[in-house]
């Protein structure tokens, strides 16, 4: 790896594997917004063209071309893969969020209301694993459902002079 004179950043040199026409024919069929724009940045470095031209040319950053050409260099693919990533499968899969769903209308066994830590655990007893109590709020939110709990009471309240209170009120 050669520095460049008065350069901090090495000298980067273009492995061509491809000839320039097949680069042209590349970036020119590419349907791939990204994949299109880095074979442009590697056919236009392959025609002379130095690293600021090829950024100011298609308005990427020397960074971005740089980063091209290395990926070119190592043979890494030109195609942006984070879109063929399907993702981690969800916590529930759908017969467990239906059944979810369907324990959620009726009333909680135990006291009657579904707070979050019932939600919770009635996802870890289905589950074999412990679930969070915010996994199971997230899933109460994703299915249509918010948690309920009873209003808070005051310790020393007084039921006659509160429902006295309404009475009088307008």
């Amino acid at each position: 790896m050669h520095l460049a004179k008065h350069q901090r950043r090495p000298w980067l040199e273009l492995k061509l594997r491809h000839h320039p026409d097949n680069l042209h024919a590349l970036y020119r069929e590419s349907e791939d917004l990204v994949e299109r724009a880095r074979w442009h940045a590697i056919w236009l470095l392959t025609t002379g063209h130095s690293i600021p031209e090829v950024a100011q040319i298609l308005g990427y950053s020397i960074r971005w071309v740089r980063d091209t050409l290395h990926r070119y260099n190592e043979g890494r693919p030109m195609a942006d893969l984070r879109l063929q990533n399907p993702g981690q499968s969800p916590l529930l899969p759908p017969e467990l969020q239906e059944a979810f769903r369907q324990a959620l209308l009726e009333p909680h066994p135990r006291d009657g209301i579904w707070t979050i830590r019932n939600a919770a655990e009635w996802l870890s007893q289905r589950l074999g694993r412990p679930v969070d109590p915010r996994r199971a709020w997230s899933w109460m939110r994703r299915l249509g459902f918010a948690p309920l709990r009873p209003r808070p009471r005051h310790r020393q309240a007084d039921p006659e002079a509160q429902a006295a209170f309404k009475k009088n009120s307008s």
